[in-house]
């Protein structure tokens, strides 16, 4: 992406219109600091009147460089890195690295776990879409779903709470498994939850599915094909909402989604509208996924007893020296990965999100990198965009929902 701060006067005539050049149409910046972007994104627009004739999406502001704070870690260390990324699928991101790092070292996970992995991921993507559905509707002036959503999304943070003591920034899922095993007023809360939850899902759609407001706002604005979604690489309901059948849990499953019965929510507008539908009927098959996970959750070991890898458990350490001596090798030295790469990709709430590691037989990881959806949806705002209002701008970059942390890292 050619970022527009460092690119020439000469370089700049390439990105816009010779009717630019020349005076004939505006060029304006949208953001960094517009309240309406989801983050700090500048968008440079070149606009006849209101109307958007081209728009470059301008990143980087929020760059961290997480991928390469990693490398200087161990691999468990370097796993609460990944919360900072998407902050709005801190345990799917967890849960991404934490199978890459299974994958490269070849290291077992317990069914309980496997199960609570997947509760807890849908759990997430629950609470992302509703912070999705909230600000959303809020950016087209609905305030009511914004206070409807968020009471149901301190639901499922304190579910999350509940078993990790964040309410955020978990790293419940570790290598080998889960932190701990979830305490007995998991289930109860989470049933609670399961009960409302669809109740609460009707009565958003009854605020804004027939909403003629709503309608006016979000029917065939930011159209894009299905052919046009795949050839700019976007995932998730920017994907799914054009028709394309593509969710990685069913396309390559893992951690036991191939036992969950639940469907893959699509429509074929490719607007603003059915990215709204998609991510609407996203929550109900979660509810089922986790209705179903519950129901077969088994009892026995949360993580792998393999100590080469994982820590012991707290209860061995004072009885066992040899549990003593593990847990200070794995938190002083960390543990020797292979040489090798793997990639393990997840469905995110955005779309797949893949991690890339590179092993070079020492402790810390040689390479990290991540396949972020935020940052590949966010490349098809030009089409979606051009041809629309500005104002329309906010109602399509909310209906991509990125999170500019996922795209900058």
């Amino acid at each position: 992406m050619t970022d527009i701060k460092e690119v020439t006067y000469d370089e700049i005539r390439h990105l816009v219109s010779d009717r630019a050049m020349k005076g004939e149409t505006m060029l304006l910046n949208m953001g960094p600091q517009h309240p309406s972007t989801h983050g700090v994104l500048r968008l440079l627009l070149e606009l006849d009147g209101e109307l958007v004739l081209n728009c470059i999406p301008d990143v980087g502001f929020l760059h961290t460089g997480v991928e390469k704070n990693m490398e200087a870690k161990t691999y468990q260390k370097a796993e609460v890195m990944t919360d900072r990324m998407d902050y709005m699928n801190t345990v799917g991101n967890n849960f991404t690295y934490c199978l890459a790092v299974e994958k490269l070292v070849g290291l077992d996970v317990p069914d309980r776990a496997q199960v609570l992995r997947v509760i807890l991921a849908e759990l997430t993507r629950i609470q992302s879409h509703l912070v999705w559905l909230g600000t959303s509707a809020l950016d087209v002036a609905a305030m009511s779903v914004f206070l409807y959503a968020f009471r149901e999304r301190e639901a499922t943070l304190n579910i999350l709470e509940l078993v990790s003591g964040q309410r955020m920034m978990t790293t419940y899922i570790r290598p080998g498994g889960v932190w701990r095993d979830v305490p007995p007023e998991f289930e109860p809360a989470l049933r609670d939850f399961l009960n409302v939850m669809p109740k609460r899902i009707d009565e958003y759609e009854a605020l804004l599915t027939k909403n003629p407001l709503f309608l006016d706002r979000t029917l065939g604005i930011g159209t894009i094909s299905g052919q046009d979604a795949i050839n700019w690489g976007a995932t998730g309901a920017s994907l799914r909402g054009s028709g394309i059948n593509y969710d990685v849990r069913k396309f390559a499953p893992y951690s036991g989604y191939e036992q969950y019965d639940f469907e893959v929510p699509l429509r074929t507008e490719g607007d603003v509208y059915a990215r709204y539908l998609v991510r609407i009927e996203e929550m109900r098959q979660s509810l089922r996924i986790i209705h179903q996970a519950l129901e077969k959750l088994p009892a026995g070991p949360v993580r792998s007893n393999n100590y080469k890898f994982v820590p012991p458990p707290r209860s061995e350490i004072g009885t066992s020296m040899e549990a003593l001596i593990h847990h200070f090798k794995l938190w002083t030295e960390g543990f020797n990965a292979p040489k090798g790469s793997v990639y393990v990709a997840t469905e995110s709430p955005r779309g797949e999100l893949g991690c890339y590691l590179e092993g070079d037989g020492g402790p810390k990881p040689y390479r990290v990198h991540f396949r972020t959806p935020s940052f590949d949806n966010l490349q098809v705002l030009p089409v979606m965009g051009t041809g629309h209002l500005v104002a329309d701008l906010v109602a399509i970059i909310g209906s991509v929902d990125i999170v500019l942390g996922d795209v900058d890292r």
